[in-house]
């Protein structure tokens, strides 16, 4: 029979096929719009299979917090390109899959544990990409003493989850702590720590650290009470860096993070900590 342009078009939308294959398919059916759509599918999740063997490193980080701000999770879904990353169908998929992971009880413990194979190999054939959930966090609180603040950047490639309490439900959610966490949500984004404070660094962390620093100063003709002394000014340098309490402050290179929050503690009369955080930078 004749495969006219309108059959084509209506394959086309209903499967986002490419013209010629949905004219093949079409032909290969005789015509039979629903066999064709079943064929397509079949095609396309075979080549989905070969898809998912390439590097995906593009995407997006989805992110969702509850109205009462006691529920907040961060999804990275990877693919291969931008244009890809921007279309309707692919930012479709990761709501839904943020959606997932918001809603799951209990929670998922990682992606492996998500019963989305089938999903992701659809997309793949849709969308023509390799497509994975590379990674997520979910945040649970039931203490009103505890505040979660959300932070995306760029379009959803950076993002931030974090988590400061107070004494009382009624000072952690003030607008100083409030503001508060926004800031440090923002120091996070922009300055990457790994660790709230020093106490929460592994020993095996520090102790590379400090073979490393003695390794640089091993030609160095000191006593070993001076290298150990210059070893621990280093790591002071590195605590600086890697733990967001000893940063400098963004908007005050002056002020210590640590500082602030003791600022903020002073203001609203009860001591506020930050109690963890979580930062996801698109393929990183």
């Amino acid at each position: 029979m004749d495969i006219t342009t309108e059959m084509v078009k209506e394959l086309r939308q209903r499967t986002g096929a490419g013209i010629l294959d949905s004219k093949k398919a079409l032909q290969e059916t005789q015509g039979d719009m629903e066999r064709a759509i079943e064929l397509l599918r079949e095609k396309g999740l075979a080549r989905a299979a070969k898809k998912a063997e390439r590097e995906a490193k593009d995407g997006v980080i989805e992110a969702r917090l509850s109205a009462d701000g006691m529920r907040a999770v961060l999804v990275e879904v990877n693919c291969e390109t931008d244009f890809v990353a921007r279309t309707e169908a692919f930012r479709a998929l990761t709501a839904d899959l943020a959606g997932q992971v918001f809603d799951a009880n209990p929670p998922f413990a990682a992606p492996a544990d998500m019963p989305i194979a089938g999903q992701l190999k659809e997309a793949i054939a849709k969308l023509g990409e390799n497509i994975q959930v590379r990674r997520f966090v979910r945040y649970d609180i039931s203490d009103s003493r505890s505040l979660i603040d959300l932070y995306v950047h760029a379009g959803g490639r950076v993002a931030v989850l974090v988590e400061l309490a107070a004494q009382t439900g009624e000072k952690a959610h003030s607008g100083a702590v409030k503001a508060l966490a926004h800031d440090v949500a923002l120091q996070i984004a922009a300055i990457k720590p790994s660790y709230v404070g020093p106490q929460d660094v592994p020993a095996a962390v520090i102790e590379s650290e400090r073979a490393i620093y003695r390794a640089q100063l091993a030609e160095e003709k000191k006593p070993a009470n001076v290298i150990e002394r210059i070893v621990d000014g280093k790591l002071q340098k590195f605590y600086e860096e890697a733990c967001l309490l000893n940063q400098p402050f963004i908007r005050d290179d002056k002020v210590k993070i640590a500082a602030l929050v003791k600022q903020v503690s002073g203001q609203v009369g009860e001591t506020v900590s930050v109690k963890r955080f979580a930062r996801f930078e698109l393929g990183d």
